[in-house]
């Protein structure tokens, strides 16, 4: 597979971000940055509250989740759980922690995967693409 047209896992993704304070979301999209890895392009979605992630996920194919744990009033690692208790077949969700101690939490609420703050960015692209890449992430397929 030389192009990445002929490699399935190759392709354009839609990334939820989610926290309630915009500053983290942008330094959550800067460390992913549109392009994580070779054939991998991203697009973002935000949403600042729990109501704007379901909305976002029941009308869009969203192929990744990155949730802010330390977000108020509801933290990344209860929407995660929620997420998978809720819907039949969820996006992979990657959870932002503050403490690496936190990752039994992470565990707990079903995440796929965790980084930690402040976000590395070789390391959180690493993360993402391997996300994306799992077989588990909706592709974004045009018409």
């Amino acid at each position: 597979m030389s192009s990445g047209e002929s490699n399935p896992q190759a392709g354009t993704y839609t990334v939820l971000l989610y926290s309630d304070d915009a500053k983290v979301r942008d330094h959550m999209r800067l460390a992913i940055g549109t392009r994580p890895a070779p054939g991998l392009t991203v697009e973002f979605a935000d949403a600042a509250s729990w109501e704007e992630c379901r909305r976002l996920v029941d009308d869009y194919e969203i192929s990744l989740m990155v949730l802010d744990g330390e977000a108020s009033p509801a933290g990344g690692l209860g929407i995660a759980r929620q997420v998978k208790d809720e819907y039949k077949t969820p996006p992979p969700v990657i959870v932002v922690i503050a403490r690496a101690a936190d990752r039994w939490l992470a565990a707990f609420a079903e995440a796929d995967a965790t980084l930690v703050h402040p976000l590395d960015p070789v390391a959180t692209g690493r993360a993402v693409a391997a996300m994306l890449r799992s077989g588990k992430a909706p592709q974004i397929t045009s018409a």
